[in-house]
């Protein structure tokens, strides 16, 4: 029995280390702020759960001011699972949603930009309407914005901020996924040594009927 515990320890184990970078886990990645013009840009927005387990509805809501502004307007929203283009004189047809999919527990607001064009250089807001729901029925709302500053380029120079954080998201999945691992090893060797004390205690029963009998 012991050894079979063994292999399904191994199983799991693999299937955990082989499992894609971004399965299973949110990590709050800072967007590019550098467009190319005439190029596709994704507008990074993600905002993670506290507690994973716990139920969300959440709807994103994104603002534009152009670099000749003074105040934000609506851009683009998303709820109930379907996303609408608000700013449709400058980004009709050009904006398409790259957030969370085929959920309303959105934690990924992203959004990608077509065709870049010079007007489009300017300061991007994102707001997350998450409300929490409990198994006791009760209800948390809560707020998280984010921030871009976009600026267009004619050609891409890709700057140090951008590598780093790049960098820092790998480094926490396989951290993360380090962590799962131990806890997994953890489990078992209490699993396997609550097994082996029954056992234990199951033999030393047997032996006391057989001492009581004779």
């Amino acid at each position: 029995m012991l050894s079979a515990e063994r292999r399904l320890l191994v199983l799991l184990v693999l299937v955990s280390l082989q499992a894609p970078p971004g399965h299973g886990a949110c990590v709050e990645v800072d967007s590019d702020t550098e467009a190319v013009i005439n190029d596709g840009f994704k507008l990074g927005c993600i905002s993670c759960k506290m507690r994973g387990e716990v139920k969300a509805i959440a709807t994103v809501e994104w603002y534009f001011k152009a670099s000749d502004e003074t105040e934000f307007s609506p851009l683009y929203e998303f709820k109930e699972k379907k996303g609408s283009i608000q700013d449709t004189l400058r980004f009709n047809g050009r904006l398409v949603w790259n957030g969370s999919k085929n959920t309303e527990d959105l934690q990924d607001g992203s959004l990608f930009i077509l065709n870049v064009a010079y007007n489009d250089t300017g300061i991007y807001h994102c707001v997350f309407s998450r409300t929490l729901q409990y198994t006791n029925g009760f209800e948390h709302i809560t707020n998280a914005s984010k921030t871009v500053s976009l600026k267009v380029v004619p050609k891409r120079t890709r700057g140090m901020a951008s590598i780093l954080s790049e960098v820092m998201m790998y480094v926490t999945i396989i951290g993360l996924q380090f962590w799962l691992l131990v806890e997994m090893i953890y489990c078992y060797r209490k699993i396997a040594a609550a097994g082996e004390e029954a056992l234990r205690e199951s033999a030393s029963r047997r032996n006391s009927r057989r001492f009581s009998v004779k």
